[in-house]
């Protein structure tokens, strides 16, 4: 499994405003994601940094998302500055120990 990290500075902006533009429709794209198994919608209202964690069941499934056109979208966005992706291996045993929402079993079943 691998994790797929981007982080990116979102536009100044009202917090409700912002928050207008996450609706439901726009997660529901991600559940087509080749490989993806899940992800977690990140927000830093204070510092206006915004992102995204998400796991994928093998790292071609991974660097496929991280170099494909969503996150290329992303970075051609004006609104968004300083955008980072980074992917990780997942380190299942030691994660599996301190309860992370890894279980392949279940989510691949799912």
């Amino acid at each position: 499994m691998h994790i797929v990290q981007i982080n990116y500075r979102r536009p100044e902006m009202a917090k409700a405003e912002w928050e207008a533009r996450y609706t439901d429709e726009r997660a529901k794209p991600f559940l087509q994601v080749p490989g993806l198994l899940w992800k977690i919608w990140l927000d830093g209202d204070a510092e206006r940094l915004a992102g995204g964690i998400y796991l994928f069941a093998d790292r071609a499934s991974a660097e496929a998302y991280a170099n494909g056109p969503i996150v290329a979208r992303m970075k051609a966005n004006p609104e968004y500055s300083e955008v980072l992706v980074r992917v990780f291996e997942v380190r299942q045993r030691m994660s599996e120990i301190t309860r992370a929402p890894i279980d392949v079993t279940r989510l691949v079943a799912e």
